[in-house]
Order: C-alpha cells, then structure tokens, then sequence
C-alpha cells in the first residue's frame, strides 16, 4: 500500500494505492470514490478494494475535498469542487505506467460523482461502477426536499444546518445547476450499478430509472440491504465480483 497526497492547488487530496496480491507487470486499475461525509477507510469501501485486489485490479481510494484526511473544510464543499477533484485523481491515475485498463467506482455522492466522471472522461473508462449513486441530490436541491430537509429553493439560506453536519447554501445553489442525465448521453461503455431495496437514503427507483438512461447497463439489487450495505456486504463483492470478471 502506498499513501501519499495529490496537489489539486490549492488542497490536497489524500489517497492510497492499493495493488494486487500477486505481482505483475501490468494490470487494471479501479479509482474508488467514498460518499457525502464518508471516506476511504470505511467499512464498505476497504471492503470493495480488498476485494478488487484479490481479483487482480489495483485501486486508487481518494477522499475528495473536505473529507477524510484531505483538505478543506466540510461544509464549504461542494459537487463543483468534487469533479474538479475527481478530474486530477483521473489525471495521477493515467499517468501510472503499469495501468493496463481504468475503471471508476463510487458510492453515494462518490456514485453521482462517478457518473459525471464517466461523460466527462467517456473514451478513458473501459467500464464505470456507480454504487448506490446519490441521483437524488440534484434533482433534490432544485425541488427543495433533500436530505431530510426542506427549503425554497429559490431562496437558499448562506448556511444548511442539519443533525449531523451543516452545509453552505452553495452546495444546493451549484447542486441545482448539475443534470446527470447530460453525463449519462455521453457514456456508452459498460456501467455497473448495485443498490439495496432498503436503502434509506437514496431510493433504489432512482437507480432503477439510472439502468434505462444507459446504453450498456446492469442493475443488482440486493434485497433487504441499506445504503453503506451493512446488512449483506458480502453479496455486493460477489456482484461487483462477476461483474469485473466479465468485463475486464
């Protein structure tokens, strides 16, 4: 394993490079993004990359801006900050010699986020993983229901208290200004998606309706599991599993 940090002026990102269990020359690499308030050495996330190691993928784990060991505050982040973020990670991960294939997979925000990547970096993926990816998020912001939380969208406050963190008010302003589905139209490769049918925070509709937008696109539910999959953990390595063995 190695830990370092990527310069994204004027932060740092925080990483760790994880490689396969058996040495060789060249393998495929999976970028392995944590979700709003997470960070790389959650439960569900070391699980995901240990299980991409033993398969013989590297992984890049990043925390973005405001979160984990990276800099920046919290609650001045936002998903504008995020994909400028993600795009430098991309960028370090192009630049490894021993990489054979790039994949990205994230959970949550790190799904949205995973996402945009994907139209916006569309040649540079041979295949894209969004883990119960935050959709909602946009489309929440512009409503003025999201997180819990109802506001006027037209009329955000500077600051979103909530009962466990708070955010600036530019977070939904920047939010609102995001449509995914742009993203979407500009990916054709293959894309993964696992959702539990319990999730409590993004409901598995949203991937549901996901599926249909892409060209090439499957969909695991995992029944009876949450949103960070501490109910049955193991069946969602086991789909991410078949799914890169497919692929790569």
């Amino acid at each position: 394993m190695k830990e370092f940090y990527i310069d994204d002026k004027p932060i740092r990102l925080h990483c760790k490079l994880d490689m396969p269990a058996e040495e060789t020359e060249k393998c495929p690499l999976v970028i392995v993004i944590h979700g709003l308030t997470g960070h790389m050495e959650e439960t569900h996330i070391t699980a995901i990359s240990r299980r991409m190691n033993e398969l013989g993928f590297a992984t890049l784990r990043a925390e973005m801006y405001g979160h984990g060991k990276s800099d920046g505050r919290f609650e001045d982040h936002n998903l504008f900050q995020w994909i400028l973020n993600g795009l430098r990670v991309i960028d370090y991960a192009r630049s490894l010699d021993f990489v054979s294939d790039l994949y990205i997979a994230g959970h949550s925000q790190g799904g949205l986020l995973t996402i945009l990547l994907g139209g916006l970096r569309n040649s540079q993926f041979k295949a894209i993983l969004p883990l119960s990816p935050g959709m909602i998020i946009p489309e929440g912001a512009r409503k003025g229901q999201l997180l819990g939380m109802e506001f006027d969208p037209d009329h955000i406050p500077d600051k979103i208290s909530l009962p466990m963190f708070d955010l600036n008010g530019d977070y939904l302003r920047l939010a609102q200004l995001i449509h995914p589905e742009d993203a979407v139209s500009k990916y054709h490769g293959k894309v993964f998606i696992v959702h539990g049918d319990e999730d409590e925070a993004i409901p598995l509709q949203c991937s549901i309706e996901l599926q249909k937008m892409y060209d090439d696109c499957k969909l695991v539910v995992i029944e009876g599991d949450d949103h960070c999959y501490t109910r049955h953990l193991d069946k969602v390595l086991d789909a991410i599993s078949d799914f890169l063995e497919e692929v790569r």
